[in-house]
């Protein structure tokens, strides 16, 4: 028996991807003379041999494709330099506040700021708790070496009990949500903004329902989620991935590009770790243009993708443990840093600026640090549950091994190993010489900040927990409810805008 692909007979041709069925018997891939046609040929040694493959017991979709179709939303049509310091001695909250919205915006401000919250002895002797919160957010915006916005986050970290992450690290979509839910009990709320906010979180919302159910009908057609029962069906998580890249109107594109590239990305990822050999796996990175061609431009991208994946494999086969440094430089690329980067630049910007290109194909260190971040985000919140189905050792286990460190201590140190590497982040971000604008940094970050999201509490992309179903359920399926479903536009008043002048 022997089977063939020819390469004209795509399962579907979407914005660029091209998809072929993928074979699941275990055939052996000859490439013929060049012009003549490719011919998958099944070899005798592999013939009626049966293959004791791992299994991840992952379950079906909840959110099938009927349940995306029929989601239906009433707001689609809807969318058819101050130096006056002298008062910041008396309040940490807004010199807190300031600090961390001027650096968020790229503004130079000085850490001495600070100073005049400290006593003698250079301690922080101010507490008040909601100051006290406000400057451990700034903190996250330090650079290295500022010893004072050290002893800031050093002083303030128990505050982190009342916030599991910090808003530079937050996804700000997701963000806008919760602040409506608070902003709405507070006694002096602005009514009117805060019914323009809730109407345009749920136009936003409508809008994604939209896309997702067309990106849905794309993911049937291709049959990928019934065909390869042993992968994740990670289009909802996929789509999450996008909206948090990028959440604005126009980058309905980037989104619908990106939702694809990470969906077919976990597959692959689960053909690595879970289901392949790895002479099938050493031929599939060979012979995957057999099997979807990536848009152009990103053939690189892609080739390095898997090529990460399976010195991944390779380790787990030879029961080899790296160094967390070896770990860490292929992982920044077996996570899809490069690719999911790339993917959205291309895809979410217009025009295309060449030294920005070259910049982000350079393979720098400034690049990396963000892939890395995202690589040991990923491996806090799904190490465990990768571990016991078998797959290679994350960062955690190769710092263990390494050191000799308990689990406690190694998850410990890779926190503390992510927090540094924001500020070196956070540095570049503050260059001024930089080649990269601030939309496409926010790209590249955005994307970072998902992760962190989808793995603060484990395997929020792989596993469908139910912290991966509130955060579905809160951006995608649940609008927020109007004090008048009817609302009137109508011109606002002197009274609820008194700094403002109406006449």
């Amino acid at each position: 028996m022997s089977s063939c692909i020819n390469p004209s007979t795509l399962v579907t041709s979407v914005n660029g991807f091209k998809c072929l069925p993928l074979a699941t018997n275990r055939a052996a891939i000859r490439i013929m003379a060049k012009n003549t046609p490719v011919q998958c040929l099944v070899s005798a040694k592999y013939y009626n041999l049966t293959v004791d493959r791992r299994s991840a017991n992952y379950q079906p979709s909840i959110w099938d494709h009927d349940f995306l179709q029929s989601l239906n939303s009433n707001y689609t049509k809807i969318y058819n330099n101050n130096k006056d310091y002298v008062w910041r001695k008396e309040n940490l909250y807004a010199t807190s506040l300031e600090f961390r919205l001027l650096r968020q915006h790229g503004y130079p401000v000085s850490q001495e700021v600070f100073n005049g919250f400290k006593d003698d002895q250079g301690g922080f002797i101010y507490d008040d708790f909601k100051g006290i919160l406000s400057l451990h957010e700034a903190s996250y915006y330090s650079l290295e070496g500022e010893s004072i916005m050290e002893e800031a986050w050093q002083f303030t970290k128990q505050a982190k009990r009342a916030v599991e992450l910090p808003l530079h690290w937050k996804v700000p979509m997701l963000e806008a949500r919760w602040f409506i839910h608070v902003y709405e009990k507070r006694e002096d709320k602005n009514h009117l903004l805060l019914e323009l906010a809730k109407l345009e979180f749920n136009t936003l919302q409508a809008i994604y329902q939209e896309e997702l159910k067309d990106i849905s009908g794309w993911w049937k057609d291709t049959g990928l989620g019934e065909k390869l029962s042993f992968a994740r069906d990670s289009l909802v998580a996929s789509f999450l991935w996008s909206m948090g890249i990028g959440s604005e109107p126009q980058l309905a594109y980037c989104r619908r590009i990106v939702t694809i590239a990470i969906a077919l990305v976990t597959v692959i990822d689960d053909i690595y770790d879970v289901y392949g050999t790895l002479d099938e796996l050493e031929l599939f990175t060979v012979g995957h243009p057999l099997c979807f061609e990536p848009p152009s431009g990103l053939h690189e991208i892609w080739l390095g993708l898997l090529q990460a994946c399976l010195v991944e494999a390779k380790w787990y086969h030879s029961k080899y443990t790296p160094t967390l440094g070896e770990f860490l430089e292929n992982g920044l690329v077996s996570i899809g840093g490069p690719m999911g980067t790339m993917t959205s630049y291309l895809s979410g910007t217009n025009p295309i600026i060449e030294k920005e290109l070259e910049f982000l194909e350079s393979n720098q260190d400034i690049i990396h640090w963000p892939f890395k971040i995202l690589r040991l985000q990923d491996d806090l919140g799904t190490s465990s549950d990768e571990i016991q189905r078998g797959d290679v050792p994350k960062s955690i286990q190769c710092y263990m091994h390494e050191t000799g460190a308990s689990e406690e201590a190694a998850r410990e140190h890779i926190e503390d190993m992510m927090r540094q590497m924001w500020k070196k982040v956070n540095a570049y971000r503050a260059d001024k010489d930089s080649p990269l604008s601030q939309n496409t940094v926010d790209l590249m970050l955005n994307l970072v900040r998902m992760s962190h999201v989808m793995y603060l509490r484990r395997d929020g992309h792989g596993a469908q927990n139910q912290e991966t179903m509130d955060v579905a359920s809160t951006w995608l399926f649940q609008p927020i409810p109007l004090e008048d479903n009817h609302m009137a536009f109508t011109a606002p008043t002197a009274d609820e805008f008194p700094e403002c002048s109406f006449s």
